[in-house]
């Protein structure tokens, strides 16, 4: 297994990060939550700390650190108590912008990252559709070629950062017949005439923005293509990996922090003249939580540490997601149990953290998917190449 030994410069990240997270994030989680509205002044407040661009080359005001540092950021970021929060922050520099990073023209980069990297611009990532989540192949988005511009019409759901965004990396059909090959990424701003959003109301991730996008009769420049026409689906394929790791982070920090906000309530409370804490019971559930939780730590530093390496770990990803993601919902649960009535009120972040980690079986390919992908490779031998 291969593991990178965190250094002091690392760590001494961590605390000033740590320390940021409990000055300016924490005191206001509980409004966002509330609102259901993230205060845009947050992200100028990362962005000059550097936050927003641990991945990005120095020429657009990024850092260029190694992977290990955006690890610490997806940890720590995921023990602020709101998904929705942590989900927007990791949606912006992992799950959108590396598109235009990795794929878009000097124009392209040169308009939008270095906005996004100074907390100006907020980004999304639209894929998903009414009709088609896990099945991107079956998008029916279409951007029709006019000369100068393209022509989009449709659809899109479930957009995090789509009703407060700026701009949408937009997956679309440039070509309907040809299936995966027909699909090519464009940026759409927010302000474009006839595009229009809806917030949606979800159960969990509260403080973040999750939109309807709709699409109608929307002129997009043809410098807003990223890449090469009919690209789109291999780009998106390629950028799923880090998305999916980075999601496996979240889901699994997300778990440790709801066993230690757990620990802090079996310490305090009391049943029958005794500490919960003191109850073998009690004590030899929350050792397996934390036995299950250090065991795949291990297995996601091993994939943090390919990532540092540039390998299009496929099959790793896909199981970090599905196990993180499946332990977070039990784990959490469990440990809702333990706060008794208690864990069923709002009084206590627990029923919050429940709410919100059962959507990260879902998001970047559901759990079912992830057992597709993990029995394509292993047993059907099928090899994924970038």
């Amino acid at each position: 297994m291969l593991i990178t030994k965190l250094s002091p410069e690392h760590e001494v990240f961590r605390e000033s990060l740590r320390l940021f997270i409990q000055k300016e994030i924490i005191p206001h989680v509980d409004l966002w939550e509330k609102k259901g509205e993230i205060d845009k002044s947050i992200w100028k407040k990362m962005g000059d700390m550097g936050y927003l661009g641990l991945i990005f080359p120095e020429q657009y005001g990024g850092l260029d650190l190694d992977f290990f540092y955006s690890q610490i950021f997806c940890e720590e970021l995921s023990q602020c108590f709101s998904g929705g929060f942590t989900i927007s922050a990791l949606v912006i520099q992992y799950m959108s912008a590396p598109y235009l990073l990795k794929y878009g023209s000097d124009l392209l980069k040169e308009k939008y990252l270095p906005k996004v990297i100074a907390g100006e611009l907020v980004s999304s990532v639209a894929i998903t559709e009414p009709g088609a989540g896990s099945d991107v192949k079956n998008i029916q988005t279409t951007a029709f070629d006019h000369g100068d511009y393209f022509l989009v019409n449709g659809s899109k759901t479930f957009i995090t950062n789509g009703y407060y965004g700026d701009f949408f990396i937009t997956a679309v059909k440039t070509d309907p017949q040809a299936g995966a090959k027909g699909i090519s990424l464009l940026v759409i701003d927010r302000n474009t005439e006839g595009v229009s959003s809806n917030k949606i109301q979800k159960m969990g991730w509260l403080a973040s923005d999750t939109a309807e996008l709709a699409f109608d009769q929307v002129k997009v420049p043809k410098d807003n293509l990223i890449g090469e026409l009919g690209e789109g689906f291999k780009y998106l394929m390629g950028g799923l990996q880090l998305e999916r790791l980075t999601a496996a982070i979240h889901s699994l920090s997300t778990t440790e922090s709801a066993v230690q906000y757990t620990l802090k309530y079996i310490e305090e409370r009391s049943a029958f003249n005794k500490q919960l804490k003191d109850f073998q019971v009690i004590r030899h559930r929350v050792a397996q939580m934390i036995a299950d939780i250090e065991v795949l730590k291990a297995f996601v530093s091993h994939c943090c540490s390919m990532q540092n390496q540039h390998v299009y770990a496929v099959k790793e990803c896909s199981i970090a997601k599905l196990q993180c993601s499946e332990l977070a919902v039990k784990v959490v649960g469990e440990c809702l149990q333990l706060f008794g009535g208690y864990g069923f009120t709002e009084d206590y972040k627990i029923s919050r953290l429940y709410r919100d980690v059962k959507v990260g079986t879902i998001i970047g390919g559901t759990s079912e998917i992830m057992l597709e992908i993990i029995s394509k490779i292993c047993i059907d031998e099928l090899t994924y190449n970038t």
